[in-house]
């Protein structure tokens, strides 16, 4: 990406460009209170709704100001009085969604201020007759082939305005807008970067300019202004971008300075202990949030995804009813019902929920995802398959959807396909085992034997989350144990399994714990260790898939124990069960176990 035009204009209007002045650190706090409530004003004027509550949110965070320091309103210029009655009127049609009515009466105005409005009013206006049209005409999984047919004229007009440098930082906001809109990426990445030069403080333009960026060497290419401004949007390019430690770094920085207080910080921080799985702690950051803030919605679709992966049932139905409470039409109120519902396996009841949601707002990315995943657990492959694709659109890294997508092309038995997507997940998120262990699977599966015994072993160096890297090693080993003599290698990772999950007290799959002792049993009755194979064998009878095999075992052994059978003492790889699960009064050798380190590639 080439680095961002330098040139940026200066088309502030003049009343208000003195008070924008903007600091290029905390060190004053009192004065970026001052500008949080100033742009707070001018955004809400503007019909900037999500701006204004952002800044609003921030200032409450910090000490009130007195009487003497509160910043009087900026003075109104001679185009602004001109304007002023179409302004007052079109604003009152604005904010009861009467756009074109709005737009209408701002026809010919201008002061800055009403021609952003008399624009963004029109822009508003195409989304809502696509929205309509798609809800009307269209089921969820065709919305991306409306159109919102204002766009190309809105383009045009805005282009001739900026190449007389006449648009202030709002404006620049609104073009880079459309010109996203009309997936005119690097353009769009431009004037956004111009935005943020003229107008700091407008979170909108950061946040716009964030949801573009795919990668860390992209943002280091970028010509951002020098302002505290800068350390909110790094915090939250970093989350999106899975950097959660320079993210939470971030975060941690600012409420030092001062934000200890700022709910959008505290809930950022959830977010980001949630995207690396950090679930207890997660948890733990949004029940406060909830304490401090019982009726804020944002954010709670990511909590109920947490509620969902620990199968809180009851704390999942009270959220749901609780925010039914607060806002049923809020997007995240619908995910969390569609989750509430997927919870108890009633699957078409959670996509018809996660359905609703996307009418309310067709580029919300959770619910493109989670109804993906849906339509899986109801075997529809073609419209998880769709509803992968549209979160891909609205949101490039989304490891989900990537994730999605090859698992779905895994059931559809074409590895190629699966084996493009799951790199693609790894790619967003590399020190993810899942995506690690889901790769090797896939270059198994194409006969890609050495890169899947590297994807195996890199998932279980990153921290093997779901204690599969090791079994599907050990799987690995078995089947070639033949041609490579890699049975020990197979031994040695089935007892380190066993040894994870026994010191963790995990619950797992009786298969995987079925299938690793009765390997080592047979294992270890192969190389003549007896004690260690009646261990095993033993615990294989506590398994129903096992219990024949391991009572056989048992027999075995104790016939060649009666025949005076005594151990070897040559065997190929000593290995040895954890105390806790060898029989107290049997004698066991005891001989070092092999260095995993030692085998990995």
């Amino acid at each position: 990406m080439a680095a961002s035009t330098s040139m940026v204009p200066v088309a502030v209007t003049a009343a208000v460009a003195p008070v924008l002045s903007i600091n290029s650190d905390f060190s004053d706090l009192r004065e970026i209170k001052k500008q949080l409530l100033l742009i707070a004003g001018l955004t809400r004027e503007r019909g900037l709704l999500h701006s204004s509550k952002w800044s609003a949110e921030l200032a409450f965070s910090l000490p009130a100001l007195p009487l003497a320091e509160l910043q009087p309103p900026p003075p109104i210029t001679e185009e602004d009085a001109q304007d002023m009655d179409a302004y007052t009127l079109a604003k009152a049609y604005f904010d009861v969604k009467e756009y074109d009515r709005a737009a209408h009466f701002l026809h010919g105005c201008n002061s800055k201020k009403a021609y952003f409005l008399y624009m963004y009013s029109r822009y508003l206006s195409g989304e809502k007759k696509k929205d309509d049209e798609t809800v009307d005409s269209l089921g969820p999984l065709e919305k991306g082939q409306v159109k919102n047919e204002a766009l190309r004229e809105l383009r045009v007009e805005l282009s001739k305005k900026h190449q007389a440098r006449e648009l202030d930082g709002f404006g620049l906001y609104l073009y880079g807008v459309v010109l996203r809109k009309l997936d005119l990426v690097k353009e769009a990445i431009d004037v956004f970067v111009e935005a943020t030069h003229v107008l700091p403080l407008h979170w909108g333009a950061w946040l716009e300019l964030c949801n573009l960026i795919t990668d860390k060497e992209m943002l280091k290419f970028l010509s951002l202004p020098d302002t505290w401004m800068k350390e909110f949007f790094l915090a939250h390019i970093y989350t999106e971008l899975q950097l959660i430690e320079e993210a939470l770094q971030k975060y941690q920085n600012l409420i030092d300075v001062g934000f200890s207080k700022s709910s959008y910080i505290v809930s950022q921080i959830a977010v980001a202990y949630h995207n690396i799985r950090d679930i207890d702690k997660a948890l733990s950051i949004f029940n406060e949030l909830r304490k401090q803030d019982p009726y804020r919605i944002e954010n709670m679709d990511t909590f109920s995804n947490l509620l969902y992966v620990r199968s809180m049932k009851s704390e999942l139905s009270y959220l749901a009813h609780n925010l039914c409470e607060i806002d049923k039409y809020r997007v995240e109120t619908c995910c969390v019902i569609g989750n509430y519902y997927s919870l108890r396996s009633q699957h078409e009841k959670a996509a018809l929920y996660f359905q609703r949601a996307l009418k309310l707002n067709p580029r919300y990315l959770g619910a493109w995802t989670l109804m993906g995943h849906e339509y899986m657990e109801m075997k529809n492959t073609s419209a998880a398959i769709q509803a992968y694709r549209h979160a891909i659109e609205v949101n490039k890294r989304d490891y989900r959807a990537w994730y999605g997508l090859g698992q779905t092309y895994e059931i559809l038995k074409m590895p190629f396909y699966c084996l493009y997507y799951y790199r693609r997940a790894h790619q967003l998120r590399p020190n993810d085992s899942r995506m690690l262990v889901a790769l090797g699977e896939c270059y198994e599966k194409l006969n890609q034997l050495v890169e899947a015994k590297k994807c195996y072993w890199r998932a279980y160096a990153v921290g093997d989350v779901e204690k599969m890297a090791l079994v599907k090693l050990a799987n690995f080993f078995c089947r070639l144990h033949e041609q490579l003599t890699e049975s020990e290698q197979a031994a040695q990772c089935y007892i380190k399994y066993i040894q994870d999950i026994y010191s963790c007290g995990e619950i797992v799959e009786h298969l995987e714990e079925s299938t690793a002792f009765r390997y080592l049993a047979q294992y270890y009755f192969k190389c003549k260790l007896w004690d260690e194979a009646s261990t095993c064998a033993q615990k294989c009878c506590a398994f129903n898939d096992t219990r024949e095999e391991g009572k056989a075992l048992l027999r075995q052994i104790l016939q060649l124990r009666n025949q005076g059978e005594t151990p070897t003492t040559e065997v190929p790889a000593p290995f040895f069960l954890p105390a806790s699960l060898s029989a107290n009064n049997t004698p066991t050798r005891r001989v070092s176990p092999l260095n995993l380190s030692s085998v990995t590639p």
